[in-house]
């Protein structure tokens, strides 16, 4: 399980990560260079990251209940949901260092990738 507390803290450790809100909804953004990778809903528990295409099956193959799409057109762009309460923090992390890198300049994702 990863708290809400936990997620921003893992999101706010990417490299000029920033956090703000989403369209007034009380849901919070981050984001890299004005691009949102990750969205965080405290009221639901859960997240919502931007992948290619590829990487939203390899991660939603894991399991449909904890990892999935955005059951409208923006599933269909990469954007994934993921339940807090269910997943490991080690595969959040992935996920959302999948997500950043996603969005990311080349330079910035590089540099993540070096630091792992």
């Amino acid at each position: 399980m990863v708290t809400p507390a936990q997620f921003k803290e893992l999101a706010l450790s990417l490299p000029e990560a920033a956090e703000g809100p989403h369209h007034n909804t009380g849901v919070f953004a981050f984001k890299v260079s004005k691009k949102v990778f990750a969205t965080l809903n405290t009221n639901e528990n859960r997240c919502c990251l931007k992948f290619s295409e590829i990487d939203q099956s390899v991660f939603c193959a894991f399991d449909s209940t904890v990892i999935y799409p955005v059951p409208n057109k923006w599933g269909k762009q990469g954007w994934t949901l993921i339940n807090l309460a269910n997943i490991k923090k080690e595969m959040l992390l992935d996920a959302l260092t999948t997500a950043y890198c996603t969005v990311a300049s080349p330079k910035l994702a590089q540099q993540l990738i070096d630091k792992l």
